[in-house]
């Protein structure tokens, strides 16, 4: 099986089997997640949110990786900007996993209940942003801005390859533009509203940056996995070398660095300015189990990558980095996980054989739309 280059077509043969197979995996396990749901509602609806912004943060920052490549004229990443556009593809199904969510509102966020807002002073101050309504409407905003720009851009995309010329490149480049910064605005806003609000009395003005320099390593690494399973099945072999690994694994290295940097960064403000509106917030996640999941992200999501990919020789191994970054996207959902789940578990983690069932069930979706997407490029 290889890429097909015909007429300047590159994309996957229409019938690949990763594709099948991922399908029906993630249709099984969203429906073992639904039993979840009879059991422990709540749970269901944190495991689902956890979850589905592991995925959605994937989306997102090939999003990031394909606008940032036309504003900066990039040449090294060309061959690897199918694999982007395909990956940010996946927004309109990302928008239909979002409507569990909204069945899920009032069992996840405190400030959709009246009687709470009423009985709460902080909340009452932050009901004209908090509340349903407003909620809906901003979430209607931040898809319709993600479907939009990533559609333009492999919308032209796929003309360029049909028909060479310095005014598509040029008209790629001027939808980036604004499409980054509404990218940034619209990437901070959702990691407030889906991350931040799920305990509405915590602030960190940093929360936003600290989701994305996650989010962009999680894909850089979940392309990374991708083009190593299309290497292997005699794809893009000779137009993926090791010199893209190494410049990938670059990036990711220098991110690993950006997401402890960010990462400490909020906790030391928030320590040294000891304020008991804040501190509450890293206190429960260092107390009754959940200073686990805390020391496995300072190791697992620093320490070791940061040590494992500082030599050169490294970044230059397939073998070594398809590990490395099947690695560190795990350690990406357990940071999402820590962040979510004691929200609702302050006295200790609850673990349960569901908690990864929709983490599963929505990437097997998210695999078969990527390789669809990536079957239909041209």
């Amino acid at each position: 099986m290889i890429m097909s280059n015909e007429q300047n077509i590159y994309r996957l043969p229409a019938k690949n089997n990763i594709g099948k197979i991922a399908l029906i995996i993630g249709i099984i396990f969203l429906l073992i997640s639904a039993v979840g749901y009879f059991q422990d509602s709540t749970q269901f609806f944190l495991n689902y949110m956890t979850s589905f912004f592991f995925w959605l943060s994937i989306a997102l920052g090939a999003m990031f990786f394909t606008m940032l490549h036309h504003i900066t004229n990039a040449h090294w990443s060309t061959v690897l900007r199918k694999i982007s556009e395909a990956i940010a593809g996946n927004m309109p199904l990302m928008l239909i996993l979002f409507i569990p969510i909204l069945f899920g509102i009032h069992e996840l966020f405190h400030w959709s209940h009246p009687e709470a807002v009423a009985a709460d002073e902080l909340l009452q101050k932050k009901s004209p942003y908090l509340n349903v309504p407003f909620f809906l409407i901003r979430a209607l905003v931040y898809f319709t801005v993600w479907i939009v720009f990533s559609y333009l851009l492999r919308k032209v995309s796929a003309q360029q390859d049909q028909m060479p010329s310095e005014a598509l490149t040029a008209k790629m480049k001027r939808i980036s533009a604004p499409g980054i910064i509404l990218f940034a605005l619209t990437i901070t806003f959702a990691s407030f509203d889906w991350l931040m609000s799920l305990d509405a009395h915590f602030f960190s003005t940093i929360f936003g940056v600290y989701i994305f320099s996650g989010a962009f390593l999680g894909f850089l690494t979940f392309m990374m996995i991708l083009i190593s399973y299309l290497r292997k099945n005699n794809m893009l072999r000779d137009t993926v070398t090791v010199e893209h690994y190494h410049d990938l694994g670059k990036l990711a290295f220098g991110f690993i660095i950006f997401w402890a940097y960010m990462a400490f960064s909020q906790y030391f403000l928030i320590w040294y300015t000891n304020l008991p509106e804040e501190n509450y917030w890293f206190l429960y996640r260092w107390d009754n189990s959940w200073e686990v999941v805390g020391m496995i992200l300072i190791f697992g999501h620093f320490i070791f990558p940061f040590l494992a990919l500082i030599t050169r020789a490294a970044k230059r191994s397939i073998g070594f980095m398809t590990f490395m970054s099947v690695w560190i996207l795990i350690m990406h959902f357990f940071d999402l996980y820590w962040i979510v789940l004691p929200t609702h578990h302050r006295t200790g983690m609850h673990v349960t054989i569901f908690d990864f069932a929709s983490l599963i069930g929505i990437g097997g979706l998210f695999v078969w739309f990527t390789m669809r997407n990536l079957s239909t490029s041209n």
